[in-house]
């Protein structure tokens, strides 16, 4: 093919010769001094067959050079340029990959494409999906408290502060909430650490718990829901390599975010066992014996405590949260006490006992030194209100310069979301579970038995539950998770299915 009959193809542009007599057109661009590389929004690769230059490394050095460090490029069938992902597989950060949540994970994501097949008419021996996976009460049918919804659509739209559909005690509060907020608008930033009037009131909100307890409002930090608070104190708390790597003991089972973050930062996981049992307790033995095996090839700094437990329900005693206390003074840990499920207590005989009123109630050998952080969410107990994403969290005995650089860290990410912390405001105003069950059975498919059990249980019955082995478990014992907020009706076929399922599948596995 001749220049010219190129030239009656493609407007006249200029022309650079590539190694292997590829010709590149450029356009709307002039040539570098070297003629090498052109600054043009157009080009396309005439085949060498095609060109009527001779194969000559013409640009041998000049293209490679500049091609140095840049992603290969390709033809695509339609003769568009593409390059390779800059962001691969193997190039993303290599801790993310080694995140899970079992909480969402694959059962979840079967449980979504089975809904989908039903909608579309697939026939199923079930007609719906009944989740029991996750905590989310209102997605179950729970309906929000009335003055919390109230106070949020004042809040969210003013104008209805002058109508006469709305009582004056929730107007009186949106009121004051929409006074605290830049502009009077909840659609403002607020402050870092939280609006000041709804820190105020969470520390009111805590004195008032731990019967008379201080509380210093500065301590205190709103946070996007209770995870947001756990994973900022992971990351003041992980530092190190190899042996000096942080280690962070977490109890088994444990709610998933604590592996999940502890992942995604590079530190060391260490596991206490719960005492089955003995209905879930923490044993001091169990603690003393991971810490000390753990120490062989990390630095443990801190212990987080879930009470009320998740997924497991107990709630722990006072003797045995002043027995972790100590434990934690002698052993020079950080405490992260996730009490989210506080007001969840119905057991006969239970009560819950913060870590905060119990360690100052230890005395002053363990108030003014135990380094310790408590958190609190809207998303759970009562109030059920996940999507706001409120929560708190307050940080005792830390180090000035440190929670100077806790301020900086939340600052950030500017705040948590500002209706989320008017929810909490609003909110510092029967089972204990046995949900998991022990069961024995044989591996089957060479998946996980409990992974097992509950994608049988949601392909044959449509009840969507979690394996225990997403939250941890002894070796040798298998469990499963299920919330109990389905409504009653629901719940009712769900226990009756899951009853039936479970007689048939023993029988057919034992």
């Amino acid at each position: 093919m001749s220049a010219s009959r190129i030239g009656q193809i493609l407007p006249s542009r200029s022309v650079s010769v590539l190694k292997g007599g590829n010709v590149w057109f450029f356009g709307g661009g002039a040539q570098d001094p070297a003629g090498y590389l052109v600054s043009g929004v157009r080009s396309m690769l005439i085949p060498s067959q095609l060109s009527p230059f001779p194969p000559q490394n013409i640009a041998r050095s000049g293209v490679s050079e500049r091609r140095r460090g840049l992603a290969q490029e390709k033809m695509t069938e339609n003769g568009v340029f593409s390059r390779d992902k800059v962001l691969t597989i193997d190039t993303m950060n290599p801790t993310v990959k080694n995140v899970e949540y079992a909480v969402r994970g694959p059962i979840v994501q079967r449980a979504m494409q089975i809904e989908k097949e039903l909608r579309e008419g697939v026939k199923k021996p079930f007609t719906e999906v009944i989740k029991a996976n996750i905590g989310d009460a209102h997605a179950m049918g729970q309906q929000p408290i009335t003055f919390f919804r109230q106070v949020l659509a004042l809040c969210s739209y003013p104008e209805l502060l002058n109508e006469n559909m709305f009582p004056e005690d929730a107007k009186n509060r949106a009121r004051r909430i929409l006074q605290a907020c830049g502009g009077g608008s909840v659609g403002a930033y607020s402050a870092s650490q939280g609006i000041d009037c709804v820190r105020q009131d969470v520390a009111r909100y805590i004195e008032r718990r731990d019967g008379g307890v201080p509380c210093d409002p500065d301590n205190v930090y709103l946070t996007t829901g209770a995870s947001d608070g756990i994973v900022t104190m992971l990351k003041l708390l992980v530092c190190g390599e190899g042996a000096s790597r942080t280690g962070v003991m977490i109890s088994i089972p444990q709610y998933p975010l604590y592996s999940a973050a502890l992942a995604e930062l590079g530190a060391v996981q260490v596991n206490y066992y719960l005492n089955e049992e003995k209905c879930w307790s923490m044993d001091l033995s169990e603690l003393e014996s991971s810490l000390a095996e753990a120490r062989k090839h990390c630095n443990p700094k801190a212990l987080c405590i879930i009470n009320p437990g998740n997924p497991t329900g107990q709630v722990q005693s006072r003797q045995c949260i002043e027995g972790v206390i100590r434990f934690a003074a002698k052993e020079r840990l950080f405490l992260m006490a996730d009490e989210v499920y506080q007001d969840n207590v119905y057991a006969e005989g239970c009560q819950f006992h913060s870590f905060k009123k119990v360690l100052f109630e230890l005395g002053p050998e363990y108030s003014d030194n135990v380094e310790l952080a408590s958190f609190h969410s809207t998303s759970k107990c009562y109030m059920g209100e996940c999507g706001f994403r409120g929560g708190y969290m307050e940080v005792i005995n830390m180090d000035a310069e440190v929670q100077a650089q806790l301020s900086k860290l939340v600052s950030v990410r500017l705040c948590p979301p500002v209706p989320g912390q008017a929810l909490m405001d609003l909110v510092v105003n029967s089972p204990q579970p046995g949900e998991p069950s022990h069961i024995t059975f044989m591996k089957a498919l060479g998946q996980a038995p409990d992974m097992f059990y509950c994608m049988k249980l949601l392909e044959e019955t449509g009840i969507c539950l979690v394996p225990g082995s997403g939250f941890g478990q002894k070796d040798g014992t298998y469990h499963f998770r299920m919330t109990i907020l389905p409504p009653t009706d629901k719940l009712k076929i769900l226990l009756a299915k899951v009853k039936e399922f479970h007689q048939k599948f023993t029988q057919q596995y034992s």
